[in-house]
């Protein structure tokens, strides 16, 4: 906890200091103190995103990243400390409860994050994915080794930039960073509601009672935790600007929906309220475009540029068309065969059983599903049949209809991809939350959910739990616990104890896990790691093999194909 907690200081520090910079330079004129932590964090993952396309992120980045921010504070000191000084005000002015609970909290998280980690895909993926930037930066082909590691979120790029790996290997918590600024955020905002009695501030603060559903995903890299809290602050701003809108609100949005798509594309959703907001504003917003287009293709071609050189798709895991011939492009059947896996998870069917289903067979199948992810069905369901009945009769404005219209056309596209919850889980919870505020609105009744929401939490990672109840993957029945071990250092960033067998399979020398049964477990293997399972099988199925270009690990992998016999 103690070396979690001096990290994030220092990541303030950075974040602080290239959001300040960033703010100046586009003018958006913000005093939020947490915006401008997440203006330092898109910042950083486009510095990071850049270096990784020539070089690995390591200690001669850390140099330059360091320098670059004291020559930022050392310019601006006067001006920072201003914000540092607005801030603490900020959290002086909050009532004693909330000042109790945001503490809390705070103490909360920090124990979360030095806990074993919870999610599945870290022992997939995440950890690989980051331990190749760390080391080599983007590798061409990388995807013909494990394809999941054609997924390298923008977040993951974060935490290859903050987990300081040449000096410590158990950093791995950016997302528990998040999940405090966003907490930060919202009892501010809730705050703010006790005395304006706004409904949209009440709404964005009622966030932390989703932190039951958080936690368990903070232990780990998920790309899911920025998703769901820059989804929050967007829809303040779309909802606080929708009247009457600025133009550094439209950039600052434009900037939170880029940053949510460079790091999950299941949140392309999103884009729809910059784009609303601008043609509501046309005459307002056309003569100030230059800098959210400058931004946008900044962005995109990172995007493109890091998915060519991982996979050979520009816009993996779309795969209709690719702009020059590769020797490393992943084959198209394996591309395919990532799609079709993705998709068939949403309904937990097999190629056979989707292929068979109507339509309507499918929906009630995936409605019907069992535990957590047919609760979250149902309650998507249920929602897009009461909201319009209550925003109509008591909250009858066009910025709440709109993003309900959005949340309706997510799910649907989603249904024709891959329906999992949480990847439409940041619109689940908005307008839960507006039910929520339509009903229950006394501050006293709001503060004691508030603490139930902090209670169970806590409860759970102090109390090891069985989530049989919630899940039936049988690597996820265990809740993640804190142990009074972890108050200095924390938990490594793997919750398998595996061991790694050396193995050649033709040019390719690599780690495999031992006695594993994971098909997709990697785990914190050295590299380059595969499951020797992962290997036969494409060989068997596909009749290709995954093999080095050279013998230097950084000019990457291709596609080797097999013989058919």
């Amino acid at each position: 906890m103690v070396l979690i907690l001096l990290s994030w200081i220092y990541i303030f520090f950075l974040a602080i200091n290239l959001g300040f910079i960033t703010d100046k330079i586009l003018r958006l004129k913000n005093r939020n103190f947490v915006i401008h932590s997440v203006l330092g964090l898109f910042a950083s993952t486009i510095f990071s995103s850049i270096w990784a396309i020539f070089g690995r992120i390591n200690i001669e980045f850390h140099i330059i990243l360091l320098l670059a921010n004291l020559a930022i504070f050392l310019k601006y000191q006067k001006e920072i400390w201003l914000l540092y000084k607005s801030f603490f005000q900020e959290l002086y002015s909050l009532t004693v409860s909330l000042k109790i609970a945001l503490s809390i909290t705070t103490i909360l998280i920090l124990a979360q994050c030095a806990s074993i980690p919870y999610v599945l895909d870290n022992e997939s993926y995440y950890i690989q994915t980051i331990k190749w930037i760390n080391e080599y930066g983007f590798v061409k082909g990388l995807a013909n080794l494990h394809f999941f590691l054609a997924q390298t979120s923008g977040w993951h790029i974060l935490q290859s930039a903050f987990n300081f790996s040449f000096l410590y290997d158990k950093f791995n918590d950016i997302s528990g960073f998040c999940l405090l600024l966003g907490n930060i955020f919202s009892i501010v905002k809730l705050n703010d509601y006790f005395k304006n009695n706004n409904q949209n501030y009440l709404i964005i603060g009622l966030l932390p009672l989703a932190n039951v559903f958080f936690f368990q995903f903070i232990s780990a890299p998920s790309p899911d935790i920025p998703i769901y809290i820059f989804s929050f602050v967007i829809f303040f701003y779309f909802l606080e600007n929708f009247k009457t809108l600025t133009v550094e609100n439209f950039n600052l949005i434009v900037i939170l929906v880029l940053f949510s798509l460079f790091i999950k594309t299941t949140s392309v959703a999103l884009i729809l309220l910059p784009i609303l907001l601008f043609f509501k504003n046309l005459k307002k917003l056309v003569p100030h475009l230059l800098k959210p287009i400058l931004i946008s293709i900044i962005v995109l071609t990172l995007f493109m540029v890091k998915n060519t050189i991982i996979s050979g798709f520009p816009f993996f895991p779309i795969i209709n068309f690719h702009f020059f011939e590769t020797n490393y492009r992943i084959p198209e059947t394996i591309a395919r065969l990532y799609y079709q896996e993705t998709k068939l998870y949403g309904y937990f069917l097999t190629n056979e059983q989707y292929d068979k289903m109507s339509v309507y067979e499918l929906f009630i199948r995936w409605i019907s599903l069992p535990k957590l992810h047919g609760l979250f069905n149902k309650l998507s369901i249920f929602l897009i049949i009461i909201c319009p009945i209550l925003i109509y009769k008591r909250f009858h404005k066009k910025a709440i209809w709109s993003l309900f219209f959005i949340m309706c056309l997510q799910l649907v596209l989603l249904l024709f991809s891959s329906p999992q919850y949480r990847f439409y889980m940041n619109f689940l919870l908005f307008f839960s939350f507006f039910l929520f505020a339509l009903i229950v609105n006394k501050e006293r009744i709001i503060l004691i959910f508030l603490y139930f929401s902090i209670f169970v939490p806590g409860f759970i990672l102090l109390t090891p739990i069985n989530l049989n109840a919630f899940t039936n993957n049988k690597r996820a029945l265990t809740a993640s616990s804190f142990s009074a071990k972890n108050i200095i250092f924390p938990y490594k960033n793997t919750k398998l104890n595996t061991e790694f067998e050396h193995l050649k399979n033709d040019n390719l020398y690599f780690y495999s896990p031992v006695g594993n049964d994971f098909f997709w477990g990697t785990g914190d293997g050295k590299l380059p790691c595969v499951n020797k399972a992962q290997i036969e099988y494409f060989n068997y199925y596909y009749h290709i093999k995954p093999q080095m270009r050279t013998t230097d690990l950084k000019d990457g992998f291709y596609a080797k194909k097999t013989s058919k016999e």
